[in-house]
């Protein structure tokens, strides 16, 4: 089993910065492919971007060039540092793990999920 735990949203402006931390626990981070998942109100999961065990990446189109996703497999967390930030990236963050090591971007290939932290970008 493996426990996520997202923190860092909350409300800020349009053009401002946001970091949101996923905090992993019982099982060894640094073998987990881990990615980044949002949900605007009335519509599905989407994919931000993923990470694969080795820390290769790969965004969404809506969030490249603004958003870098990281990891810190000494301190068992993901992170998604969000720039630019615009209206349209309100939603539900959430992280997702599973055991690979290469990345993935559909939500269905992972095991294990956070419960979300919500951002809200005010314009």
């Amino acid at each position: 089993q493996v426990q996520l735990v997202e923190s860092g949203g909350g409300l800020v402006q349009a053009g401002d910065s946001l970091r949101l931390s996923c905090a992993a626990s019982g099982r060894t981070f640094s073998n987990y492919a881990m990615g980044w998942f949002r949900q605007a109100p009335g519509k599905e999961r989407a994919s931000v971007g993923a990470i694969s065990s080795g820390g290769n990446t790969y965004y969404a189109d809506s969030v490249k060039g603004r958003f870098t996703i990281s990891r810190d497999n000494a301190k068992n967390t993901l992170y998604l540092q969000m720039n630019s930030l615009k209206p349209e990236d309100t939603a539900v963050y959430y992280c997702a793990a599973r055991s690979g090591s290469g990345w993935y971007l559909r939500g269905i290939m992972y095991d294990y999920w956070g419960q979300g932290t919500q951002v809200t970008v005010s314009s």
